[in-house]
């Protein structure tokens, strides 16, 4: 019996596979250990294999796709409609199995590990800025309640910060300096690592040619554009800029009926991250707008005269998905004012 297909649902050491031949038949159903696995695939001739996309998966399709196996990953919702009664490790890895072979099954890219050592730093950045601001939170918490005040903004707090630690004498008691210097050497600390990763984030742009015309877009900078080359494998799997718009949770949501079209606000699915860095990339031309506003697209000054300011900015971000498409796509650089040509 040869098995064309097979399902495979991973843990940290455990992994079910399901396999089925041509005609549907279950050929092989168990479960192997981690170090198994390689062994398991490399004994199999060619089929198809599908995977629950997650954090490891990309490192196991790599893993397996290299013993001629064709390799697919799913987003897990995409699964969960073929689950069979119960929760459970084989039910999975059949549904799994079920799902991969669907035409209407959308698959997710196999990441590089180059990829993937890029998002590491940006997700090691984002939680070192999570990090410092809660630090930099308790110090003015701590201080306010001595009456000292510091002024808003991290780089003010960050300041406060160095003095401290230069030996800066607050009146406070002695107690809760001890405990401000400490925390303040912390935030320090954070901010270095942070400006680190910064570093080490810049040059990976630089080596990177999506990565740098990405950056060529108004409001997309070397961190915005670095997390979008390493996120997008493939821009092709995407058919339209609105698909990647939908892709980053930038479209309203629809709860349409009867013919009657309603659109709510936007779905916020996908990639948080990605969307965060967009819409703060968009809040930064919205501040160009006011303080600058010869120096943006007019369009941008009459949509803020209609719209409140945050929307401006989500359907700037919104806008902004879409050209990165056609750049990635295209293989072209970001150009002010241009016509899309006419279809013929």
């Amino acid at each position: 019996m040869t098995i064309t297909t097979i399902g495979l649902d991973m843990a940290k050491s455990i992994f079910q596979v399901h396999g089925v031949d041509a005609k549907g038949a279950v050929a092989v159903r168990k479960t192997l250990r981690r170090s198994q696995v390689q062994s398991f695939f490399s004994k199999l001739p060619p089929c198809l294999v599908g995977i629950e996309a997650c954090g490891t998966s990309h490192y196991w399709a790599r893993e397996i796709a290299r013993f001629g196996h064709k390799v697919r990953l799913m987003p897990a919702n995409y699964v969960k409609p073929y689950v069979k009664r119960g929760k459970s490790d084989a039910n999975d890895a059949e549904a799994i199995c079920e799902a991969v072979t669907r035409p209407t099954t959308r698959f997710v890219a196999i990441k590089s590990a180059e990829q993937q050592a890029a998002l590491s730093m940006h997700r090691t950045r984002d939680f070192l800025v999570k990090q410092r601001t809660q630090v930099v939170n308790m110090i003015r918490g701590l201080l306010a309640e001595f009456g000292v005040d510091i002024p808003r903004g991290i780089e003010r707090a960050l300041l406060i910060a160095k003095r401290i630690l230069d030996g800066e004498a607050l009146e406070i008691p002695q107690e809760a300096a001890k405990v401000v210097l400490m925390l303040s050497q912390q935030a320090f600390d954070t901010h270095s690592r942070i400006q680190g990763i910064d570093r080490d984030l810049q040059r990976w742009h630089r080596g990177n040619e999506l990565s740098r015309r990405l950056a060529t877009i108004p409001g997309v900078g070397p961190i915005g554009a670095s997390a979008l080359a390493a996120s997008v494998t493939d821009p092709s799997q995407f058919r339209s800029g609105r698909e990647v718009a939908a892709w980053l949770g930038l479209t309203p949501r629809q709860n349409s009926s009867g013919g009657k079209e309603r659109l709510g606000r936007i779905t916020k699915m996908g990639d948080r991250y990605l969307r965060k860095l967009l819409f703060v990339g968009m809040m930064s031309l919205v501040k160009s707008a006011r303080n600058k506003p010869e120096s943006v697209d007019p369009r941008l000054i009459d949509l803020l005269a209609r719209k409140p300011v945050r929307l401006a900015a989500i359907a700037l971000a919104n806008k902004t998905a879409r050209i990165i498409w056609a750049i990635m796509t295209r293989g072209e650089t970001y150009r002010a004012r241009h016509v899309p040509a006419l279809a013929a």
